[in-house]
């Protein structure tokens, strides 16, 4: 075969647009099975109506329906009370690969990357060739309905059918037709995605309506908006030699001193003093722009040898530990819980997360199977819920971890629920379909930690109905020999039987401390449960 030039070869040389590379690698967006499609699609809609409802201090209500159309084709509808998009955004915010309010913020939020809603749009033009409709008010009379698809060639919104509608109610709602998925009532449903999305965001009022017709409702367990987080900055310890750089480069301040301090979380006129003494031949008085390789290296080496103040928690909200056992106490009613909240952690790249775990026993908590239960995990990164991938995540690593036999608990026997979330102004998705944080060893450490701190206050309660199970049980074995005993001591010392069988009883229960103690007496109930978590 003859050779071919530099030149022949590279005429077939092309770019192309990041629609057009999601279009080919739709499986990196979450479409990699007809069921886990469609539940895509729902999370993408759904947390971004949850962000833009909270954004807007609005305690979130959203509906969804899904309806069937044919075989393996359904239309998916969804509607907020949100504040809605304005009219000359909604085709970049819905039709638009990575744009959006997210991406460039350094700020906790569900969505993180400005690809959920247009990915959506993308597969319902490629698998049904149809737009997806929107109808959409911000208030005050400013109301519209159109048609939106992308240019995937260009990454550009195409919007269509644009007409004015004034007296929609406020809040978006998008309805798109989307084939090659598929509705199944499972554990990576749906129906079990938005109540683990009620789960964990205990403030928001969700509605879904089945392709049988059946709604299901969710409501919001508690009336208080959760605080919204402040932006945040990177912490010096865990920025990289690149990081530094990077932020240098970019950076408006004169100098590296100024320059560390308005960009760095903690970095006080103090903290510079100290790296000045620690690299004495850096300049922090030249432009951040002349920061060259070495010094930047110089620096990040002098960040780990000062003593730094944990990055700040208001950055971060968490769900709380009183809404998470609200929350449990209303889906699972658990005889028992503990919930447990960790102080901020960081993550490499200076970024500050807060874990949050917990245990519940009993009730409808964890599984049923054929030999009785076993427990489940439940895993959830900024509220959202994670209900695949679940073999490679970070959560599932450290629950694996743990020896829960250690704390009296067997995983796969009883009814336990073990919940996972992990909030931070940036989650560590292993792919952009989002479903799996990241095995940092930082992450796997705060979590196993998390729910070794839990299982060991559930360690107490089931310890203690064991322990008075058994007790019972000896109490009930020697007692069912008490009457006949008794019988023969009356005929061998001529004493009254029944006199002779409450003395039986009366000692049998002065050896045994929970003597006659039927088991569901020895249960305290959810409510004397976190009573005792209280005084802990």
């Amino acid at each position: 075969m003859a050779e071919k030039k530099a030149e022949e070869i590279f005429t077939a040389f092309k770019e192309h647009s990041i629609a057009e590379f999601f279009k080919k690698n739709r499986q990196m967006l979450g479409y990699s099975g007809k069921i886990r499609s469609l539940v895509t699609i729902v999370h993408e809609y759904a947390t971004n109506s949850l962000d833009a409802a909270e954004e807007a201090g609005i305690l979130p209500s959203v509906r969804i329906s899904v309806s069937e159309k044919g075989e393996d084709r359904y239309m998916v509808s969804i509607t907020d009370n949100g504040p809605g998009i304005p009219k000359s955004y909604v085709g970049k915010a819905l039709a638009t690969i990575l744009a959006g309010t997210k991406f460039h913020r350094y700020v906790q939020q569900r969505g993180q990357q400005g690809i959920g809603a247009a990915g959506c749009t993308l597969f319902s033009q490629m698998t049904t060739g149809k737009q997806i409709l929107v109808k959409c008010s911000t208030g005050t009379g400013k109301g519209y309905t159109c048609k939106i698809s992308i240019d995937t060639v260009k990454n550009k919104p195409v919007v269509s059918d644009m007409v004015d509608m004034p007296d929609l109610p406020r809040g978006l709602s998008v309805e798109g037709e989307f084939a090659e998925v598929k509705y199944e009532n499972s554990d990576h449903g749906i129906l079990e995605y938005l109540k683990r999305t009620a789960l964990s965001n205990p403030h928001a009022e969700i509605t879904f309506v089945d392709p049988t017709g059946q709604e299901h409702k969710f409501p919001r367990s508690v009336q208080v908006m959760p605080e919204r987080p402040e932006p945040a900055q990177p912490h010096p310890l865990g920025l990289y030699v690149n990081d530094l750089l990077e932020y240098a480069h970019a950076s408006q301040e004169r100098k590296i001193s100024s320059f560390l301090q308005e960009n760095f979380a903690r970095v006080s006129s103090g903290k510079v003093a100290e790296l000045r003494e620690l690299v004495k031949d850096v300049d922090f008085d030249k432009d951040p722009k002349q920061l060259s390789w070495d010094d930047s290296e110089k620096l990040i080496k002098a960040f780990k040898q000062v003593k730094w103040i944990a990055p700040e928690s208001t950055h971060i909200k968490p769900i709380g530990e009183d809404q998470i056992r609200l929350a449990m106490k209303n889906i699972f009613e658990p005889e028992f819980m503990h919930v447990v909240e960790r102080k901020t952690a960081l993550l490499k790249g200076g970024i500050p997360f807060i874990v949050e775990a917990a245990v519940s026993f009993g009730g409808f908590s964890g599984r049923k199977t054929d030999e009785g239960h076993e427990a489940t995990v439940m895993r959830f990164a900024n509220r959202v819920p994670l209900l695949f991938d679940s073999g490679t995540c970070a959560i599932t690593i450290a629950a694996k971890n743990v020896d829960w036999k250690r704390y009296n608990l067997d995983v796969e026997k009883m009814p336990l629920s073990i919940f996972v979330n992990v909030s931070s102004v940036h989650i560590p998705y292993t792919g952009v379909g989002k479903e799996s944080i990241a095995q940092e060893d930082e992450i796997i450490e705060e979590i196993r930690l998390a729910l070794m701190e839990a299982a060991r206050g559930v360690q107490k309660y089931v310890s203690g109905k064991m322990r008075a199970h058994h007790e019972a049980t000896r109490y009930n074995t020697i007692m069912r020999y008490a009457k006949q005993l008794s019988l023969d001591l009356s005929s061998i010392t001529s004493k009254d039987q029944k006199a002779l069988e409450k003395a039986i009883e009366k000692l049998v229960a002065s050896k045994i401390p929970q003597a006659g103690v039927k088991d569901e007496e020895t249960a305290e109930g959810t409510e004397q449960g976190e009573a005792a978590e209280e005084e802990e």
